[in-house]
């Protein structure tokens, strides 16, 4: 998916504000030892991607001046109370390095599991990203977590989650992704 951007002329917190006012968004493209290039993108497309869980785990095409440089969303402001983003930074990648990068995690099958239908359990969670590392071309958009199987007083661990093809977790201790108890009686 290619995202169009212009360069910045100016920068600064007025050449900013003025960009907001009509409808732009102030940002950064940075990284692989080349120089930073102040840009600005459309407000109400950067709105709309973002509002999409995969958009912060996804490779963009981003075209300024008919250049196009492969990057990944890393940081993006929003005002305090308003629906806009103030400024976003983007970093380019290099296909040959691995990048670090927190991806979504997606539960699937709690209807179907035991803790669902013969308990009625309540589920627990703990994490819902998880910080990866990996080359661009293995880079998924999120990771399944299979619910299907987990039982009353079980739980679902880092090391327990399934991994794409390349993709290998970074983590220091094995934390806790999900767990479930059961329903606890009104009557109590």
């Amino acid at each position: 998916m290619k995202i169009k951007a212009s360069l910045r002329k100016e920068i600064g917190t007025k050449s900013s504000r003025r960009l907001r006012n009509i409808n732009n968004v102030p940002g950064v493209i940075y990284g692989e030892n080349i120089l930073v290039k102040n840009i600005f993108i459309n407000h109400n497309f950067l709105y709309l991607l973002i509002q999409k869980k995969y958009f912060y785990s996804k490779i963009y095409k981003l075209e300024i001046s008919n250049n196009i440089e492969n990057v990944l969303l890393r940081d993006y402001q929003l005002h305090a109370y308003k629906k806009k983003i103030l400024h976003v930074d983007f970093q380019r990648v290099n296909f040959k390095k691995k990048i670090f990068i927190k991806i979504p995690l997606y539960f699937l099958n709690y209807e179907i599991s035991p803790a669902k239908k013969i308990s009625s359990g309540i589920i627990n969670y703990f994490i819902d990203n998880v910080l990866i590392t990996c080359f661009p071309k293995y880079l998924p958009k999120f990771i399944n977590v299979d619910l299907s199987k987990i039982k009353i007083n079980q739980s679902i661990y880092l090391s327990d989650l399934i991994l794409p093809k390349g993709v290998k977790l970074f983590f220091k201790k094995n934390s806790i992704v999900v767990n479930v108890h059961p329903l606890k009686n009104k009557q109590e």
